[in-house]
């Protein structure tokens, strides 16, 4: 039987910028323009800044642009740097069904690479188009998903990443093959990640799972083999993780309608199933002119995996932004004492805000079986607000701000993209960008668009 790796390899070396429908195309660019956005944002975050010293020491060839920074070095490197810029904030776009993921960490494979061989904009647009159609189907196959396993999603980015760089790199079809089986090699990552006090691996194990694809690719350019039945063989993904696979999800259908338009955009900087009950909150918050220091307890129901992630006791006494944004409880706080929910929200000063502690123990995050049944169908939750004059107010949000079906307006995703640019580039040089994203498939050379990308601030 033919493997799943070769079924993959063949719909990703024949696939063209012809063949994607226009609002696949315009799709795109919309997640291009966030991402960049997300990049400006996470730039000066202290874990990008160690990274880029460490690249700055280690040094490489100048093959692909640094974003923000500007300067040049590997594309293998320039990928991590890149991808851990979008990824850093946690701002970045969402996908969850059985497993969650943000396929936009991939796409700095796509820019680095692209711009290593000289793509264009149509190229680089294909490369996306794959880089969210096969990492979210990896994100439907397992049921329960690995992350009930305790595994992490960078598990399974690790076969995406290859895959896009690949494309970049003209790969044939046993080459293509070979790349997904070196990359499926050596990037398993366990839950701990995301578990507990969060450090600043959180944000970190995708971009090295995307920068592995880069060298999977080239070496299998230059012949390097790799196991071609990776997922179904023995010892292979299923084989090794147990339980139940749906293996024709990854497969079926390809180039039938595409992943991408199924996408969603994060509206607060923050772990996904945050986002239902903080748009629930907040919305409570404005209505009802509900002020922090009048309330006397905050329930929050959601579901399992949610408290399991989100409110374990380490998340009511966060002390780093990276388990801030992964903490119901504090993000709801924020939420009632700022009125918002932004970067702002998790800077250093914010997480000493004596209100915001204060609130900390009337939020009490419950498992609800009812919501647990229309998962992941709909991201629901319910947040009641009992204030100390015995008012009690409650609102039901089935999916947040950014959700695919509810999406942001171009109007919002501009908004939240000049607040993350303009401390990096200005306004001028943003319009370029902009324009340049929506016309990208009239760009000759990426890496004429990269060079938009560095910092004029």
């Amino acid at each position: 039987m033919e493997t799943i790796s070769r079924k993959i390899a063949r719909f990703v070396t024949n696939l063209r910028y012809e063949d994607l429908p226009q609002n696949v195309v315009h799709e795109v660019k919309r997640f291009l323009l966030d991402s960049i956005g997300c990049a400006f944002g996470g730039y000066r975050v202290e874990d990008v800044e160690i990274v880029l010293q460490v690249l700055h020491e280690l040094g490489g060839v100048s093959e692909a642009t640094l974003i923000a920074c500007g300067g040049k070095t590997s594309a293998y490197n320039a990928t991590l740097a890149n991808s851990l810029m979008i990824r850093a904030m946690d701002y970045n776009d969402i996908y969850w069904q059985q497993d969650p993921s943000h396929p936009s960490d991939i796409i700095p494979a796509a820019l680095a690479v692209g711009e290593k061989v000289g793509k264009s904009g149509e190229d680089v647009i294909v490369g996306i188009v794959l880089a969210y159609e096969f990492e979210m189907r990896l994100c439907e196959f397992a049921v329960p998903g690995i992350r009930e396993r305790k595994w992490h999603h960078a598990s399974l980015t690790q076969f995406v990443s290859p895959i896009v760089a690949g494309k970049m790199l003209d790969l044939n079809e046993d080459q293509m093959v070979n790349a997904i089986g070196i990359g499926g090699c050596h990037n398993f990552t366990p839950g701990a990640v995301t578990a507990g006090k969060l450090t600043m691996m959180k944000n970190t194990v995708d971009p090295l799972a995307v920068q592995s694809g880069v060298i999977a690719a080239q070496l299998a350019q230059k012949g390097y083999t790799g196991p071609e039945a990776i997922f179904e063989g023995k010892e292979g993904f299923v084989d090794t993780f147990g339980g139940r696979f749906d293996l024709a999800i990854l497969t079926d259908g390809l180039g039938d309608s595409y992943r991408i338009l199924e996408c969603s955009m994060k509206a607060y900087p923050t772990e996904a199933l945050t986002h239902s009950p903080i748009t629930a909150t907040l919305e409570l918050v404005k209505k009802h002119n509900i002020q922090h220091r009048d309330i006397e307890k905050v329930q929050v129901k959601t579901i399992a995996r949610a408290v399991d992630i989100l409110a374990d006791p380490s998340k009511y006494k966060p002390t780093t932004k990276e388990t801030a944004d992964h903490s119901l409880p504090y993000c709801i706080a924020a939420a009632i004492v700022a009125g918002k929910i932004t970067p702002e929200e998790f800077t250093e000063e914010k997480l000493k805000d004596p209100a915001i502690w204060a609130l900390l123990p009337k939020i009490e995050v419950i498992a609800d079986p009812e919501l647990e049944k229309v998962f992941p169908e709909l991201k629901a939750a319910i947040v009641e607000i009992r204030t100390k004059n015995g008012q009690c107010y409650s609102m039901r949000v089935d999916y947040p701000k950014g959700d695919y079906r509810a999406p942001m307006s171009e109007e919002e995703l501009l908004v939240k993209f000049h607040s993350l640019a303009d401390a990096v580039v200005s306004r001028d040089r943003q319009d370029q960008i902009i324009e340049a994203i929506w016309n990208l498939e009239k760009i000759n050379s990426i890496g004429n668009f990269m060079e938009l990308l560095i910092a004029d601030k």
